[in-house]
């Protein structure tokens, strides 16, 4: 049985070259990086080296670079320390972000009280900034703004330099989860003034269970998680040595090979959406996602013409042909719970059809393409 895996939002193959590093890294410098002798000091070095290695490809200062678990940690610091260490009361957001950021939002609403805003969408899921710069300038409160740079189901690229610029009009902070675009965009932290941004390593063809925050110099924010001085005293806790390499590795090689590799995956949902429009008429994109100009490169989110009794067993179906793809977010999985995502962008009667996003890496061929779209055809054909 052919096996395609098409859910690289999800999480991503690692490279063989990140799988290297770690392996060496877990043989050769096994010393703890808060140790004072050698051991730890080579350790110590080489998460460092790691940290000024991002720093230096997004043009931020490397005390600006704090490694986190991943993602979620990142957005959850951020917004749980803005209240707590900035004097934020008013948290912005939309009601389509990552459930790192809308839960977390929701929590500080419920437990610490604060005013919780949602910016309006238009008919495809992007925020109306028009409605953003009413919501900064509804009152004195000290707002953070937290919209994600592209988003995880549906592709959608936000004005992420316009968006800056409101923010910095009004004085409130910038947080924007650009898991889904680190490693797949360049980014420069002096050019787009953001104050806080997240990523995670798995994302980009790195290990699991790493990633890291930027947060802008003299920021103000103050530790999540005490009991140690590590990460410049914002996170306590033994650093994940061997992960840190593994992400410097995949970040490095992510961005060494972006021109390349974004051209090649480019060209691929390019194929794709030219291939099953002709095979499946009747499918409609959600979002942006058939946009090649105003989505990102990297994944497909389609609605497909069948009932809902048969799209119980599409899913199965796929993964019995051997094809991964995703009915909303991996975060969602073993849910019965629609795309929050979807449920907000789309009129009743749509939802009712069932959803894939189809997400693109260096790995994928044309050939898997041509497959999955033909289990498809077939499947709703049956």
């Amino acid at each position: 049985m052919e096996k395609v895996y098409l859910d690289n939002a999800a999480t991503t193959q690692v490279r063989s070259s990140v799988i290297h590093k770690m392996q060496e890294a877990l043989t050769q410098f096994y010393g703890n990086p808060s140790s004072t002798h050698s051991f730890g000091r080579s350790a110590k070095t080489v998460v460092e080296t790691a940290r000024k290695t991002i720093a230096k490809y997004m043009n931020a200062h490397p005390s600006e670079i704090i490694f986190t678990s991943g993602g979620t940690e990142a957005d959850n610091m951020i917004l749980r320390s803005a209240v707590r260490d900035l004097g934020v009361t008013t948290i912005i957001t939309s009601k389509i972000e990552h459930h790192a950021v809308l839960h977390t939002a929701q929590d500080l609403e419920r437990q610490e009280g604060i005013n919780l805003r949602f910016i309006d969408l238009d008919e495809w899921g992007n925020p109306k900034l028009s409605h953003l710069g009413k919501l900064l300038q509804e009152d004195d409160t000290k707002k953070l703004v937290s919209l994600m740079h592209v988003n995880n189901e549906i592709g959608n690229k936000i004005a992420i330099a316009e968006i800056c610029g409101l923010c910095k009009k009004h004085g409130a902070f910038f947080h924007s989860d650009t898991v889904q675009s680190i490693g797949h965009y360049p980014w420069d932290v002096e050019e787009t003034q953001v104050d806080f941004l997240t990523a995670a390593a798995h994302k980009f063809h790195g290990p699991k269970g790493i990633g890291f925050a930027f947060l802008r110099k003299n920021s103000g924010l103050k530790p999540l998680i005490s009991g140690g001085s590590q990460e410049r005293g914002f996170r306590a806790g033994t650093e994940s040595f061997h992960n840190i390499v593994g992400l410097q590795e995949a970040f490095i090689s992510a961005y060494d090979n972006l021109e390349k590799e974004q051209a090649y995956i480019t060209e691929l949902k390019k194929y794709f959406l030219e291939s099953i429009q002709r095979e499946i008429p009747e499918i409609q994109f959600n979002g942006l996602s058939g946009d090649l100009e105003k989505s990102t490169y990297t994944l497909v989110s389609v609605r497909l013409p069948i009932d809902a009794d048969k799209a119980l067993l599409l899913l199965f179906h796929l993964d019995i042909k051997g094809i991964a793809c995703s009915k909303g977010s991996a975060c969602q999985s073993g849910s019965d719970m629609g795309s929050h995502v979807l449920s907000e962008i789309l009129p009743e009667e749509e939802l009712n059809k069932p959803s894939l996003r189809f997400s693109f890496s260096k790995y994928n061929t044309r050939e898997e393409l041509d497959y999955a779209i033909e289990v498809l055809k077939d499947f709703i054909a049956s």
